[in-house]
């Protein structure tokens, strides 16, 4: 099988290396990569959220199944047309992914499924803002309703900067605020089957004790030793079928990564939001613990073969990655600096580029992750901090309780 994997982030990185281990991949490309893909496949250029030049590549490459990384390229269609030139494609359509392009839509979803999910309003003027902030109250939580790539969420007491991150954004989805720890649970599906992969959680604020704004992730963990043993099939029977039926019944069926966000609350778990690919950094924990090869289990979600699909083997053990991010990350990360240290195995490289002289550089907020196993989360804990320590760069700087709290025993289930 021929892949072309489309990204070049930190979740492309650990997707290269996932279908780069899977035998029945004789051949992976990817567009643009990153210098650590460019370790296990060939990099093409492409602008990803070009449908026409992706689904070219392909067609020139010879793709017999392509991976679309990124949320954006999937908005703007480039599932689409690989599909149209008759190449399998894990990825949903342009319509599809609106799940997660658009809050108001995928609240829409949510509500005809009986999804649960918080209260919310979606607000286009000062006013509207101001009855939905009253109505909820504080902490206030106001979203872009468009892609944001993973910031465009502000949960704050301060009612100012609750007004000013909506008048920032023009069309926002205001919501009650939603208690408990928070779950990342991503399901592969072909738009009827659907197999969820392990629970993970990340880490969204900046700063150590959740401090900080909101960033496109500092680090992830899994598997979750507190989470409640039927969690994984309460959500597919209350949130992840309902979902996809409704998708269905809308003649806009899903089919590739559907990534669910999770609240774990005092009455159950609740939606916070879909994603329509795999998160990033959760990608680097989950896929690390993935025994079953990933490029025949995304090959059978993009073929619609799925349901006929063996059962998931997992590795024992737990995974750990803790992001290393750039010199005024997230507000104005700071690029070219060099960085040493890098080229070993765990490190996966998510904002990164290479000089002709072979120097590596930073060329993003999120620059690299330190991404570790271990037969538990103490020792895959320790391992990733251990791969963070041997990287220089410049200003960098990364949260230091990453899956700590699991560690010792301190996240409990409220109720």
């Amino acid at each position: 099988m021929r892949v072309l994997l489309v990204g070049g982030g930190g979740r492309e990185h650990a997707l290269a290396l996932g279908l780069a281990g899977d035998p029945a991949v004789e051949a992976l490309v990817a567009a643009p990569g990153n210098p650590g893909i460019a370790a296990v496949a060939q990099l093409r250029e492409v602008t990803p959220t070009d449908p026409a030049a992706v689904a070219a590549l392909a067609v020139e490459v010879a793709a017999d199944l392509v991976v679309v990384g990124p949320e954006a390229p999937l908005v703007a269609g480039v599932a689409d047309a690989v599909r149209a030139k008759g190449i399998a494609v894990f990825g949903p359509s342009a319509e599809a992914a609106r799940l997660e392009g658009s809050k108001t839509f995928a609240k829409d979803v949510m509500t005809a499924a009986a999804v649960p999910t918080a209260r919310a309003y979606t607000c286009e003027d000062a006013a509207a803002v101001a009855r939905a902030l009253d109505e909820f109250g504080a902490p206030y939580v106001v979203k872009d309703d468009g892609l944001a790539a993973g910031k465009g969420v502000v949960v704050t007491d301060d009612r100012a900067a609750a007004e000013r991150h909506a008048a920032e954004c023009g069309r926002v989805v205001i919501e009650e605020y939603l208690s408990g720890p928070e779950v990342s649970l991503f399901v592969v599906t072909d738009g009827e089957a659907a197999v969820p992969l392990l629970p993970a959680q990340d880490f969204k604020r900046v700063g150590d004790g959740d401090t900080g704004p909101n960033t496109g992730g500092m680090g992830a963990y899994a598997p979750l030793p507190w989470a409640p043993p039927n969690l994984v099939d309460d959500v597919m029977r209350d949130v992840v079928h309902p979902t996809l039926a409704e998708l269905r019944r809308r003649g806009t069926p899903f089919a590739g990564l559907l990534y669910v966000g999770l609240a774990i609350t005092p009455s159950g778990p609740r939606v916070i939001e879909f994603n329509a690919r795999f998160g990033d950094p959760e990608t680097q924990v989950v896929l690390a613990l993935l025994e079953t090869p990933l490029g025949g289990l995304l090959h059978a979600a993009a073929t619609g073969t799925l349901g006929a699909h063996p059962p998931l083997r997992w590795r024992d053990g737990a995974a750990v990655t803790v992001v290393v991010a750039a010199d005024g990350y997230p507000a104005g990360p700071r690029t070219g600096d060099v960085i040493t240290g890098a080229d070993r195995a765990g490190v996966i490289h998510a904002g990164t580029r290479r000089d002709a002289d072979g120097t590596l550089r930073s060329a993003g907020g999120r620059v690299l992750c330190g991404t570790a196993t271990g037969p538990d989360l103490a020792a895959a804990r320790d391992a990733a901090y251990e791969l963070v320590r041997d990287v220089e760069l410049a200003g960098s700087h990364h949260r230091t309780d990453i899956a700590a709290a699991a560690v010792d025993g301190r996240i409990t289930i409220p109720g």
